[in-house]
């Protein structure tokens, strides 16, 4: 069976990047990448390995909504400038690269979700929790920094949800993270509360007379913000993409 392993790069990168104390030493960068690339290659064996990175085209999420993302510090420049290099390094010991046009996570998504259907493992490697909407069977989000599976049913407990309602717990509280609004005045547990009553965003909206007039005032006014925050969070799992597996596949002996 093939089993696929998704590097989110930049998510991976900035974050080695990031713990540096000279942030234009890109040289350790490069070494820390592959070794941590190398690292995952051994524990989870994979037949294929791709790493998949941001583009630099506006993504259509701030087309959609002009503060998507809004005030993240931008890359540093000798990272951005050295990104040819570490993608370079990372080919030589058979690790190849695909470059999204614009955000990866679509991208990831749509490979994995691809991959599934064809009956192969995937494992995606971010400490992004949007992966977490994706369904679970079959595959894996691993959290390299801290060496362990990202436990998904253990942060629906958190949120107070289930997998399902993921998508609309985001439309409802916002995701501060990636600055996607939400609807103003309701918070994780207000919106957990509403959808441990009502199931489901569309249920939700179909009940507002059996709520108090305040929280249905809110929720009437916030539909729209509502519908362009559930648009914002969720995965495009269906990009066109030219991508032929066979040029991922792993040499055993890197393992």
């Amino acid at each position: 069976m093939n089993k696929l392993l998704i590097i989110d790069g930049l998510n991976l990168v900035r974050r080695i990047h990031a713990v540096l104390p000279d942030e234009n030493d890109i040289t350790s960068v490069q070494e820390r990448v592959l070794a941590a690339s190398k690292k995952m290659l051994l524990q989870h064996q994979p037949t294929h390995c791709i790493v998949v990175w941001d583009g630099n085209e506006p993504s259509w999420r701030k087309t959609l909504y002009s503060d998507y993302k809004k005030g993240r510090k931008p890359m540093p420049a000798a990272l951005s400038d050295g990104l040819i290099n570490i993608k370079n390094t990372l080919a030589e010991h058979n690790i190849n690269s695909f470059d999204a046009q614009s955000e990866a996570d679509d991208v990831i998504a749509t490979i994995a979700m691809k991959m599934i259907s064809n009956d192969g493992e995937v494992i995606i490697v971010s400490t992004d929790k949007g992966f977490s909407q994706l369904p679970t069977k079959k595959l894996t989000l691993w959290d390299h920094f801290n060496q362990q599976v990202f436990d998904v049913q253990q942060y629906e407990k958190k949120l107070g949800i289930a997998q399902y309602q993921m998508l609309d717990f985001i439309a409802l509280a916002g995701d501060s993270g990636n600055k996607i609004p939400g609807i103003m005045g309701i918070g994780p547990k207000s919106a957990a509360d509403l959808l441990n009553k009502f199931r489901t965003l569309a249920n939700l909206y179909r009940s507002l007379d059996n709520l108090g007039a305040k929280q249905a005032l809110k929720l009437a006014e916030g539909k729209e913000i509502a519908r362009i925050s559930y648009k914002l969070a969720q995965l495009q799992c269906d990009i066109p993409l030219n991508i032929n597996l066979k040029q991922f596949r792993t040499n055993p002996t890197t393992h």
